[in-house]
């Protein structure tokens, strides 16, 4: 046997000394209980600076705020006159819903299965605004089955029509189902 070349510690709690030209790693340090602590926070207080980013980039409102006018001087407020009467109809051509202007897009550059597609389209939300930071775009569908369903490929369809329409430096695109399940998703 090969018992020459093993060496025994010359007292107790001393490693035996290793052969020469083999390479021992030190034991790995174990991290302490702050250091545990300080990471496990830094992670949780990321995250909450995460959620925050995309809070603040989806959570814009689309109601505009009233402005309160004040009476003109010398009047009291019952002494207002009556406001003129404003257009009950607002003009068609001002504003289309964003599902509506993705259809026209469609309709007019896309082929016939992207247009067999986007007829399932349902409501488009985020397309209005983007600042090429964090761009996040829901479209919701009436398919059904989610992404292990038979519409996930008309799902990525979708998602692919919809970076033909717009694009984002740092854009992402979920298309949903009926259920509200991801049915896909794509970067644009």
């Amino acid at each position: 046997m090969n018992q020459m070349n093993q060496q025994y510690p010359d007292q107790p709690g001393q490693q035996p000394t290793m052969p020469t030209g083999v390479y021992a790693p030190p034991p790995p340090k174990k991290k302490s209980a702050a250091a545990k602590v300080g990471i496990g926070c830094g992670g949780a207080f990321g995250a909450l600076v995460l959620i925050g980013i995309i809070a603040a980039a989806v959570g814009g409102s689309d109601a505009e705020p009233q402005a309160a006018t004040a009476p003109a001087k010398g009047k009291a407020h019952g002494d207002a006159e009556p406001a003129e009467a404003e257009p009950k109809e607002k003009p068609k051509a001002a504003h289309t819903s964003p599902v509506d202007q993705f259809k026209a897009f469609v309709a007019k550059n896309g082929s016939a299965n992207e247009k067999a597609a986007i007829g399932h389209v349902t409501k488009v939300q985020g397309a209005e605004e983007q600042n090429d930071i964090l761009d996040s775009v829901d479209i919701y569908t009436d398919f059904t089955g989610g992404m292990v369903g038979p519409h996930q490929s008309e799902g990525k369809l979708i998602a692919s029509v919809f970076a033909d329409w717009k694009q984002s430096k740092n854009g992402l695109v979920t298309i949903y189902d009926a259920k509200g399940e991801i049915l896909s998703n794509g970067n644009f």
